[in-house]
């Protein structure tokens, strides 16, 4: 699942690669549950791991490359839109550790599965609602473009999370070092 090269190579635009993305994750996530039932915890790590280090990827994309170019560009309402994500993406982080250190398909692993989805499904929504529809007022088809190259080749460098810490990051601090 997921972005294809060849879909990566059609889409330049961040902010459709990062829709893209979210779409992704909901279908992901629909996946996942469907297994719920199955009982095979091979099957349903299967299906996490990747999603879990997709959600990871996306996020430090995310705070690498759309994130300051909105603080510098965007609205007067992008430093409070950003100090949400990196919140909630602290979140999502946080759930997934939990999930992590559980054991595969139990009930506490369900849970902290559901509060990473709950996190993402917020984030989302925030997102679209807010911080891109911001992002594409304020930049221009170029700047969008060479930033979708930024973010298709961050995606190929850190293939299933390789070298993201996925520890939490201040959102105070990151909006200061950022702004």
């Amino acid at each position: 699942m997921g972005m294809t090269d060849t879909d990566s190579a059609l889409v330049t635009d961040i902010t459709d690669l990062i829709l893209h993305e979210h779409e992704d994750f909901r279908r992901r996530f629909v996946e996942l549950w469907d297994l719920r039932h199955s009982g095979e915890p091979a099957a349903l790590a299967a299906a996490w791991q990747p999603l879990a280090d997709l959600l990871e990827v996306h996020a430090s994309a995310e705070e690498e490359i759309f994130y300051p170019v909105l603080l510098t560009k965007g609205s007067d309402a992008a430093t409070e839109e950003t100090d949400d994500a990196v919140g909630d993406h602290n979140e999502i982080r946080d759930a997934i550790r939990a999930a992590s250190g559980l054991e595969t398909g139990s009930d506490p692993w369900w849970q902290a599965v559901l509060e990473c989805r709950k996190a993402n499904d917020e984030h989302l929504a925030e997102e679209e609602r807010e911080g891109i529809p911001d992002f594409r007022e304020h930049s221009d088809d170029a700047l969008r473009s060479s930033l979708g190259a930024r973010w298709v080749a961050f995606h190929v460098e850190h293939r299933a999370a390789r070298g993201i810490s996925g520890q939490d990051i201040d959102p105070e601090e990151y909006v200061a070092e950022n702004s």
